[in-house]
């Protein structure tokens, strides 16, 4: 197996990870309010969290950018947990189709990436080959393309999910934002508590 095949599974892997569930709990957060029918738009939120975390990640990979390991793993949580409450107290169903409020859920994904590529630097600098540094940027390509696939995966299980609770068990969209936002904020907020860094 080549280095960008491992790379790029390992990033998949990070991604999808129950046992890390922080970095899909925020990806679920960001689809809580959009229907299957906003795909394409959903895909592009995930591409503005990858480009956010992207720059992070390769900064602190090459030591540019020092990470303060607690206070990132303790922001992180706090980043889904703004998400949510946006989602809940911004949203609105006959709004959500004008730009600005797009334009606002894009700078989201892209800030709040950045916090979170900073967390994966911590992973990404654990698995790293030894005798391999010069291969950095493919590896960070590949890892990133990983993660890219991986948040991809994670938002068709959830808008395959929002299809059925919207159409089939005819769920209220309202209703459905505030049980998907609130059922992440309520899980982050105790991530964050369990990570307070003072």
């Amino acid at each position: 197996m080549s280095s960008f095949s491992v790379y790029l599974q390992l990033g998949f892997e990070h991604i999808s990870d129950l046992a890390g569930y922080d970095h899909i709990l925020f990806i679920i957060a960001l689809c809580a309010v959009y229907r299957l029918r906003q795909w394409k738009r959903v895909a592009l939120l995930a591409t503005a969290f990858t480009i956010g975390h992207s720059i992070t990640l390769a900064l602190a990979a090459i030591g540019i950018l020092p990470v303060n390991t607690a206070w990132i793993e303790f922001l992180i949580p706090i980043t889904i947990m703004a998400t949510a409450l946006y989602n809940v107290t911004t949203y609105q169903v006959e709004s959500h189709e004008q730009s600005k409020w797009v334009s606002i859920n894009y700078l989201f994904a892209a800030g709040f990436g950045l916090i979170h590529g900073m967390g994966f630097s911590n992973f990404l600098r654990s698995v790293l080959m030894p005798g391999e540094e010069n291969q950095l940027v493919q590896q960070l390509l590949a890892f990133n393309i990983g993660v890219e696939l991986g948040q991809l995966a994670i938002i068709a299980v959830v808008l395959a999910l929002s299809y059925l609770a919207l159409g089939p068990l005819n769920v209220q969209q309202k209703s459905w934002n505030i049980f998907v936002s609130g059922g992440a904020f309520s899980l982050s907020l105790i991530m964050a508590l369990e990570r307070v860094p003072f």
